[in-house]
């Protein structure tokens, strides 16, 4: 297998916006087919690019990568032989215990590397450009959207035109899956655009007019300060993410994530194109490892 550059790829991988996990082994005990250092990178689709162990560890990793994007948090994977004593589960770590591991226990660090939320900012105002200077050091980047358009991919929309077409761009951060929409307005204003919109008690959740958390804000920076906080908290609290881009039926049945259960070892396993499988009374059926579908194949 050939070797992978993590850090260039996951530099590669940020650039472009992808989510993803990298994975590094921390501890591997004798016969594991592992060193310390060895690593790799995981995809939202349950790809792996690099090497973390055999089959059993891979599926292992797979799956609890994919829950650390979803959660945004790091986990340490610690992969156990069946005969093993298991550590305690503790905050932070994930113990697994593989059947057909050949031997040997492994721990293995998984760290979400997940691209700044992006802020699509529509309207030009001193707030605004308190929000582009105080943004990037919390983790956020703000662009601007032309005219009423949204930006693509933002995970939220700060409405700041004072008096502009805001309906249409509140409108148009709806219909586009944005989670958080932020109107910057007084309380009487932004009342009235709501009221125009004729939004449904869903949609009304997700605009915040007048935008900002209450800390008594009056300055141009302390109006942005107020979003920013505001936005953490969504980002941090409640999860909020960005929309996902539709997928059409064929691309989601071909690349989304797909869990199995093993029948001879009970495993979990993360179906991808390399996961071995059989056909069995024409259902098929997904192992952990080639050495499970040799058993099964061997039943009969």
């Amino acid at each position: 297998m050939a070797a992978v550059d993590v850090s260039g790829r996951g530099r590669e991988l940020l650039a472009g916006r992808v989510p993803f996990v990298e994975a590094t082994v921390v501890r591997a005990q004798v016969p594991a087919s592992v060193r310390p250092g060895d690593g790799a990178i995981v995809l939202q689709d349950g790809s792996i690019e690099g090497f973390v162990g055999g089959q059993c560890a891979q599926g292992s990793v797979r799956e609890a990568a994919l829950g650390a994007i979803r959660d945004r948090r790091s986990v340490l994977l610690r992969v156990l032989p069946g005969e093993g004593e298991p550590f305690p589960e503790t905050p932070g770590a994930h113990v697994v215990v593989n059947p057909c591991l050949s031997g040997g226990a492994l721990e293995i660090f998984l760290q979400p590397r997940l691209p700044d939320p992006v802020v699509g900012v529509v309207g030009e105002s001193p707030i605004v450009s308190a929000l582009r200077e105080m943004a990037p050091p919390l983790g956020f980047v703000v662009e601007s959207g032309a005219g009423t358009e949204v930006v693509a991919g933002a995970t939220a929309v700060v409405v700041a035109s004072h008096g502009g077409d805001e309906a249409a761009v509140i409108r148009s951060a709806l219909d586009a899956g944005v989670g958080f929409v932020g109107l910057v307005a007084s309380r009487k204003r932004g009342a009235a655009v709501l009221d125009s919109l004729e939004l449904s008690h869903c949609q009304r959740d997700r605009v915040h007019a007048p935008v900002g958390s209450d800390i008594g804000a009056s300055t141009p920076a302390e109006i942005a300060l107020s979003i920013l906080a505001q936005l953490v908290r969504e980002v941090r609290v409640n999860g909020l993410t960005a929309p996902q881009a539709p997928a059409s039926e064929e691309t989601t049945r071909t690349s989304a994530p797909v869990t199995a259960v093993d029948p001879v070892c009970g495993m979990t396993v993360t179906v991808g194109p390399t996961t071995p499988h059989l056909e069995v009374d024409g259902q098929d059926v997904w192992f952990c490892c080639p050495g499970c579908r040799d058993r099964k194949a061997a039943e009969g």
